[in-house]
């Protein structure tokens, strides 16, 4: 029986952040996939009973729900290849920068992702680069990753925008994360998706299409 394992569904980006996080830190794992959301295993409702939701990582038998928590839980346990800064003010600002993104991007990109073209999408497309563009110039400024040479738990956090926001915008027809308007955000997207332990642990893209174009349909009810 492995020690460490993984409660995992395929598209999840927030998934994606721990399987890179194992990875980084060279740790062995076993991964279950899950069925979400109508075929939940039994283990994944016995160990998150709250949210009934993935990611859940069980170390020793014991889980841990929330991507951003595991993140936070993996570097404290396995200290090698540190994600999270280590002099204490630069680790407060990648919280503090992962934070803003998610309370002042999130809820826009979940508009995005659910709306229709016109005047509602527009809007959110225009909300959406505004947060990125601030992270852009105080978060990212000149950095080759928000972590100087190498990535680590701010680039993770922010690793979806790399593929899933991209290919999110080729569904809906909105260019939101493109050269002209985030040259650097867009050149650090580049620079995340070579990164070997990315690269060759990111869904297949049409794959990934498909799977959104279902869920906005749902979603939508068209």
């Amino acid at each position: 029986m492995a020690e460490v394992k993984l409660h995992g569904f395929w598209p999840s980006p927030f998934v994606h952040r721990v399987i890179w996080a194992l990875k980084i830190k060279g740790v062995d794992y076993e991964y279950i996939e899950e069925g979400i959301p109508n075929n939940k295993s039994e283990q994944l409702l016995k160990y998150n009973p709250v949210y009934k939701k993935v990611p859940v990582l069980v170390h020793g038998g014991k889980p841990i729900a929330e991507s951003l928590i595991i993140l936070e839980y993996i570097d404290e346990t396995w200290p090698e290849n540190p994600l999270l800064p280590t002099d204490p003010y630069e680790r407060a600002m990648a919280r503090f920068w992962n934070q803003y993104v998610v309370d002042k991007g999130f809820p826009v990109f979940l508009e995005l992702l659910y709306s229709t073209p016109g005047e509602a999408q527009e809007k959110a497309a225009k909300e959406f680069l505004e947060v990125l563009k601030t992270v852009e110039e105080k978060a990212l400024g000149d950095k080759k990753f928000f972590g100087g040479d190498t990535i680590n738990f701010l680039d993770i956090s922010y690793g979806l925008m790399a593929y899933w926001f991209k290919t999110m915008e080729e569904v809906i027809g909105v260019e939101v994360l493109e050269p002209k308007s985030l040259p650097r955000l867009s050149q650090w997207a580049e620079n995340f998706l070579q990164v070997p332990v990315i690269k060759e642990n990111i869904p297949d893209h049409d794959k990934l299409f498909a799977y959104i174009i279902a869920i906005r349909k749902k979603k939508l009810g068209a």
